[in-house]
């Protein structure tokens, strides 16, 4: 009988301390929550790998996760079921289906796309608010597609990494950094996201990519300063970190996405 399962996962990460369990804490993770529900379904321990460990307060709406459960007898379908009635309501399965015993969610993928979203003036929404970091100056779109342009391609993103990670090469694909006006119901607001795609991405990368682009937007660099930040190799270099609540993974892409 089929065991381990692709997921694809949708969450509001509010009031969540990120995905990964955190041990010796009390705080809620989505990985928590996913491996209860796991649990209460099948009486079985199991662990609920996702394709990313996306921060506190970051959104999903589409993490790909892993699950082996070798004794589970049943469709993939009820399975979304059975764990969606035991999750919290702002995460929920969107899709299962059957997966190779050997699938990874994070070494099998090929590409991922997060999107940034952001309001531009107005006054706060009561409810949007959780998720777009809210500018009231205006933000010069042209000279942040320029600077977004220099971003695409491969090169070593060094200056766009946070603290707290080390990983074995710091160099990435940037596939696509693409500004998008979003529609809104008022005059006084505009709404914008920042999508960037890419084969893979450091800690914090997206971030402080949307930070760096803001500062652009603002008028304190020239569109240009982008290229002298990514030959700085320096994260100092670069600007603040975007807050993380304006952070959606929108997309995960594997290589055999036809066959699963």
């Amino acid at each position: 009988m089929p065991g381990t399962f692709k997921l694809t996962v949708a969450y509001d990460g509010t009031d969540f301390a990120g995905w990964q369990v955190q041990t010796n804490t009390n705080k809620r993770t989505i990985q928590g929550a996913m491996q209860r529900a796991v649990r209460k379904v099948t009486g079985q321990d199991a662990i609920v790998m996702g394709s990313g460990r996306t921060d506190a307060g970051v959104h999903a709406l589409a993490q790909v996760a892993c699950v082996r459960i070798p004794n589970w007898r049943h469709p993939a379908k009820t399975l979304i079921r059975a764990i969606n009635v035991r999750l919290p309501d702002t995460v929920s399965v969107l899709d299962a289906v059957e997966a190779p015993d050997d699938f990874h969610p994070i070494r099998d993928a090929i590409g991922k796309r997060y999107r940034y979203q952001l309001q531009i003036g107005g006054m706060r929404d009561a409810f949007d608010h959780r998720y777009r970091w809210h500018h009231h100056a205006q933000l010069d779109l042209d000279a942040m597609r320029d600077a977004a342009a220099r971003i695409v391609g491969k090169a070593d993103f060094a200056s766009f990494q946070g603290a707290g990670s080390v990983r074995k090469t710091t160099t990435r694909d940037v596939r696509a950094c693409d500004i998008i006006i979003q529609p809104t119901t008022t005059d006084q607001r505009a709404h914008i996201a920042i999508e960037v795609e890419a084969d893979g991405f450091l800690y914090n990368m997206v971030r402080n990519i949307v930070g760096s682009l803001v500062s652009v937007g603002l008028g304190q660099h020239a569109p240009s300063w982008i290229d002298q930040v990514i030959a700085a190799k320096d994260r100092r270099q670069a600007a603040q970190t975007a807050p993380a609540h304006g952070l959606f993974m929108i997309r995960v892409d594997y290589p055999t996405d036809n066959d699963l």
